[in-house]
């Protein structure tokens, strides 16, 4: 088993988020992307607080596969400045994460 990794990008719609859940299971870039939400954010933009309500995509994914997933979620999301934040997986249950493994590329 490799080194795991669970990857967050937030989008201003469901659709777009889903979209991107899709794209990346389907590529084998993820075992399982999870869309949550609404959440509201507040955040600094253009040097004003804003807050929005937004979709969380939660992937999980193996290290491995980061570059090309950034590119696949890159690809599709419609942000300018978006976020993708790669949080690693530091302890997993073992049944899960061999299925993480058989799941993605």
């Amino acid at each position: 088993m490799g080194t795991y990794i669970q990857v967050t990008t937030t989008t201003e719609s469901k659709a777009d988020a889903q979209e991107i859940a899709d794209a990346v299971v389907k590529k084998r870039l993820a075992a399982c992307a999870q869309v949550i939400g609404p959440i509201t954010s507040t955040y600094w933009w253009q040097g004003k607080i804003e807050t929005a309500e937004e979709w969380l995509c939660a992937i999980k994914s193996k290290a491995a596969l980061y570059e090309e997933l950034e590119q696949t979620i890159r690809a599709i999301h419609p942000y300018e400045e978006l976020e993708i934040i790669a949080t690693p997986i530091v302890k997993g249950s073992n049944g899960y994460l061999a299925w993480l493994d058989k799941n993605t590329r």
